[in-house]
């Protein structure tokens, strides 16, 4: 059975179980407590030498880490992976924007915040990642006003990306009450079948 090493509250590893889970693709989780230092350690560097979560032991040995290309893994065939070649090149658009432009700042200010406290000295790099975090909450706002989801009419893995961080990004100190169109949004990934919210249990795997 596919086995997925993870910190059950990262937003990262969320992607993945949501995704399984819409997929009923049977899984199984080991946590790995970031806060305690355990991606450093010898044994899960063999597994993943990047040290991060999550990752996932597709077989006895066989490891696939960062989370968007683990979500391609899976979805490949899928409708997750729109068939038009511009809905799929703007899906990939939108993920690349996710780690680049989105995660750095809504992601690490929520960690910082929720979990693992403001480094010494960083506080002031916390306010500068909270402003650009609201750049690009403000990029998705405009975007969410023209289509439904972001890789045009129909839910694909660019909204599993974003949804992932950016519907706890209260979490970060992110005022999502200025964001109706993104609210919206949400409302529309909630409906989609076999939803898993990012607190619950991954016993619903095969529910």
């Amino acid at each position: 059975m596919i086995k997925l090493y993870q910190f059950h509250p990262s937003g990262n590893c969320y992607k993945v179980r949501l995704l399984l889970h819409q997929l009923s693709i049977p899984f199984e989780t080991q946590e790995v407590d970031l806060t305690a230092g355990e991606a450093r350690t010898a044994e899960f560097k063999a597994k993943n030498p990047i040290a991060k979560t999550p990752t996932v032991e597709l077989e006895p040995g066989v490891f696939l880490a960062e989370s968007n290309a683990i979500l391609w893994y899976f979805a490949e065939g899928t409708p997750f992976i729109p068939s038009d070649k511009l809905e799929r090149a703007r899906m990939l658009q939108w993920m690349f924007f996710e780690q680049y432009s989105h995660e750095p700042y809504v992601a690490v200010a929520r960690a910082w915040l929720t979990f693992f406290g403001i480094p010494p000295g960083k506080e002031r790099e916390l306010e500068e990642r909270i402003q650009k975090g609201y750049v690009a909450l403000d990029v998705m706002e405009g975007e969410l006003t023209k289509r439904p989801f972001f890789a045009g009419e129909h839910y694909s893995l660019a909204d599993i990306a974003l949804y992932a961080y950016t519907h706890v990004a209260e979490e970060g100190r992110f005022d999502l009450g200025r964001y109706p169109a993104i609210r919206a949004w949400f409302e529309r990934v909630r409906a989609q079948p076999r939803h898993l919210r990012i607190t619950d249990s991954t016993i619903l795997k095969s529910g």
